[in-house]
């Protein structure tokens, strides 16, 4: 089933925003590399410049977990590509974990991304509020811990380790506030020790170590949470949703550089029209939308889910372009507590452009 392209509109340019800063370590730990790098063309190539119509490159990101499904469908069937101005090549990397995400962003490797929440902040923190605005949002849900058969109660997690993505990405912010909520200790982003051991690693790997026993479990996005029930005999023991009011919480938004955003207006319409329209699909026919994801992702790491883990992951998710701006002031106490340096993130949401391509289809503004 193809997607529908939403007409295309052009919105005055900003004001120019100071330049990213240089490529940093993201929260005190070392981020991992590209996973794969593809691109769909729309056009002619060319160098990036601000006169409208001239050729332009937008360098999107995004993670290979089924909380980046917009991502995954709106690349796979180029729904993206469709709704972008017809001069714009639209050039797609992927990556296990959003800190990677950030240091691709600030060292302007990147123009977009789909990251988890806790990422965008650290990137705002990071520029001092210069370098990203979120402007829309893409996911609620489809993170949980999940541990070995004989554990069912937080007690017996002591002296265990637990893995997560990677150091301060919004699974391991949420791991470090739940561990402290029961009243079990464990090391700070900077080291030390506790008595649960947190590891940051990627996904396959946790995956193959949950397998083996080396770890107890941990707090991962879909589709590692099905996969690690079903392949590694685990179970729940936090879903996610658990831990906010109405269970809904973000899960992933997608930001924008504020230089591509000043230079290019027109493109981020149009990287909006594509989401909407995704999300739009996504909401219509959830079934097909999902095997899509399920293909994307597949091609992305070599392994498809079957249909039953497929339909529990995707049930668990929801997809929103709404940012869910209150859970996300809350993910900034979070990740305070949790030992990592944060900003007042007041400046962070731009929702301005979404809002204008809402309004031309009647729809509602959002708001942060």
């Amino acid at each position: 089933m193809s997607i529908p392209s939403l007409s295309r509109r052009r919105r005055s340019p900003r004001p120019f925003i100071a330049a990213v800063v240089a490529a940093v370590a993201v929260l005190g730990g070392a981020c991992s590399s590209n996973a794969a790098t593809s691109s769909t063309t729309s056009g002619s190539n060319g160098a990036t410049t601000s006169t409208s119509g001239d050729p332009v490159t937008l360098r999107l990101g995004y993670l290979t977990n089924l909380t980046n499904g917009s991502a995954l469908i709106g690349v796979q069937k180029g729904t993206f590509t469709q709704n972008l101005p017809s001069s714009v090549t639209l050039q797609t990397s992927t990556y296990n974990a959003g800190p990677a995400e950030v240091t691709a962003l600030l060292a302007g490797s990147l123009d977009a991304a789909y990251m988890g929440p806790n990422s965008a902040i650290t990137a705002y923190t990071k520029s001092h509020g210069q370098a990203i605005r979120i402007i829309s949002g893409a996911t609620s849900g489809g993170a949980a811990l999940v541990v070995s058969p004989s554990i069912t109660s937080a007690s017996q997690l002591k002296g265990t380790t637990i893995a997560t993505p990677q150091l301060g990405n919004t699974q391991d912010v949420a791991l470090r506030t739940w561990l402290k909520k029961q009243g079990l200790t464990f090391p700070g982003p900077n080291g030390g020790s506790g008595e649960v051991t947190i590891l940051p690693q990627d996904n396959a790997t946790t995956l193959a170590s949950f397998e083996a026993g080396s770890i107890a479990g941990a707090w991962v996005p879909e589709p590692w949470v099905t996969e690690m029930v079903n392949r590694g005999h685990g179970h729940v023991l936090v879903n996610e949703k658990t831990q906010w009011p109405g269970g809904l919480f973000s899960t992933t938004v997608l930001v924008v550089s504020t230089d591509f955003l000043s230079a290019h207006p027109s493109v981020v319409d149009g990287l909006l029209k594509g989401q909407l329209a995704v999300n739009t699909f996504i909401k219509t026919s959830p079934a097909t939308a999902s095997t899509d994801a399920n293909t994307a992702l597949a091609a992305l790491t070599g392994k498809a889910l079957k249909a039953n883990e497929l339909a529990s992951a995707w049930s668990d998710m929801t997809f929103t372009n709404d940012p869910l701006a209150s859970t996300i002031r809350v993910d900034v106490a979070h990740a305070n507590a949790a030992g990592f340096a944060t900003t007042n993130i007041k400046g962070m949401f731009d929702l301005t452009p979404i809002n204008q391509v809402l309004a031309a289809t009647g729809k509602a503004p959002l708001t942060s």
